[in-house]
């Protein structure tokens, strides 16, 4: 029974702040590497954000790099988006996603498990 479930999103002005949890169950959450992919309407899923089981791997997309910080605890089976200095072109579906990846994490879709979104609006 694995799952993915993630809280957080919601409606905040530019500049402001949201953390985005994804709670793990049904696996070696610590085995695995973690990864955050948004999509905003008419555009394709894209990745923010992803790091690899051993911490040894991380990766920020440019649009967001300064900004987002990525993280996770593993005796929480928790992962985390910490967002700051939110921009309307943040808004998006955001979806965190986990693969069985020790040493590397992959800037593309080929992630095993999915959440199931939660929806972020920037907007004043």
């Amino acid at each position: 029974q694995v799952q993915l479930v993630e809280s957080g999103g919601g409606l905040v002005q530019p500049g402001g702040s949201l953390r985005l949890s994804c709670a793990a169950s049904g696996f070696s959450f610590d085995s695995y590497s973690i990864a955050w992919f948004r999509q905003a309407p008419g555009k394709e899923r894209e990745v923010v954000s992803c790091i690899s089981s051993s911490d040894g791997d991380t990766y920020y997309a440019d649009s967001v790099k300064g900004r987002f910080t990525i993280s996770r605890d593993n005796a929480k089976n928790t992962m985390y988006l910490q967002m700051t200095s939110l921009k309307q072109e943040d808004t998006a579906v955001y979806y965190c996603a986990v693969d069985q990846m020790k040493y590397y994490c992959s800037t593309q879709p080929w992630y095993e498990y999915w959440g199931q979104g939660t929806q972020v609006i920037v907007s004043s």
